[in-house]
């Protein structure tokens, strides 16, 4: 049980990479070229499997193995969930920013709808923007200059239009602005609070180019980092599939080990055909630790497989 739960973990990782490939692929349309391991094409890597004396010595005890393939990978886990804590912050700070400027009218930010020039700034005038329903715009015409004294005449003018508002500029003496803020509420309009700065709004431009610039280096390097830790990541996925082919063949066959490893991948229609041939070759007189299913009550199952068989078997899944 120890065994297949590691075995799952390792797997589970594998396949968060790949997902995570396939997110960032799809967000910034790179085509992919496919996965690979040590250079060569996942399946390739798979069906030419030789182990890697040099990073697991066999010299070394099986559990000393898995515990070095296990921690390993954990490490890899735990810096996925950094990388990507950190790319999905950025990304978010951006999603925020673009909520902010495409919402409607009554909630997304003004400064890119507001010019100079649209802006009457003196010591006694002052300049408001008014959020009018869409429905309401003659009503507003008609009657902003008499919501309260001192409105200049035929000072509003719409600057921007959204499927449901209008955004009006009006100008009046600074004097009686919460007064006609007031009156424009009871009529249903929406006074925006703006105050022009261009600074503020170099700033806010030079803010949202470091973050776009910060997000595609983030996302470029996460990218690069996924495909180099999926290789290995995978590459330790095989190992340790290797590890527990042996021992449960040794478990199966006894001792001296002899048997035959080998990678099948039959179609999905063609599984019960291959797995009819292979009880058809491997007797189960040949091993003296299986008992067919009549025989025992039910086999243990190995690797958490549905079904026991007279070889041992258990599939990966790469997808």
């Amino acid at each position: 049980m120890v065994c297949w739960q590691a075995n799952s973990f390792v797997e589970g990782v594998s396949h968060k990479i790949r997902r995570q490939i396939e997110e960032l692929e799809r967000v910034t349309g790179v085509e992919s070229s496919g996965l690979t391991v040590d250079g060569v094409p996942v399946d390739s890597y798979l069906t030419r499997f030789v182990w890697d004396e040099a990073k697991y010595p066999t010299i070394l005890p099986l559990r000393e193995i898995v515990d070095g393939i296990h921690v390993q990978v954990s490490k890899i886990e735990d810096d996925l969930k950094v990388r990507v804590a950190e790319y999905s912050n950025v990304r978010s700070q951006l999603n925020a920013i673009n909520r902010k400027q495409t919402g409607s009218l009554a909630v997304r930010d003004l400064s890119n709808l507001v010019k100079p020039e649209d802006i009457v700034t003196s010591e006694h005038l002052v300049t408001l923007l008014a959020v009018v329903p869409k429905y309401s715009q003659k009503d507003w015409l008609a009657n902003y200059e008499t919501l309260t004294n001192y409105v200049v005449p035929r000072s509003s003018k719409k600057l921007h239009e959204d499927n449901e508002y209008a955004l009006y500029t009006v100008t009046l003496f600074s004097r009686v602005a919460d007064n006609f803020k007031v009156k424009a509420r009871e009529r249903g309009y929406q006074i925006r609070e703006f105050e022009y700065s261009s600074q503020a709004q170099d700033s806010w431009n030079q803010e949202l180019e470091k973050l776009v610039q910060e997000q595609e280096s983030l996302r470029s390097s996460l990218l690069q980092w996924c495909y180099t830790s999926y290789g290995e990541v995978f590459s330790s996925w095989m190992h340790f599939s290797a590890v527990r082919v042996f021992t449960e063949s040794i478990l199966r066959y006894g001792l001296p080990p002899s048997f035959l490893a080998c990678v099948l991948s039959p179609s999905t229609k063609s599984e019960k055909k291959v797995r009819s041939i292979l009880e058809k070759l491997c007797d189960s007189t040949s091993s003296q630790y299986w008992k067919a299913d009549d025989e025992t009550g039910g086999a243990a199952v190995f690797g958490g497989d549905a079904d026991s068989y007279p070889y041992v078997s258990f599939t990966i899944n790469l997808i």
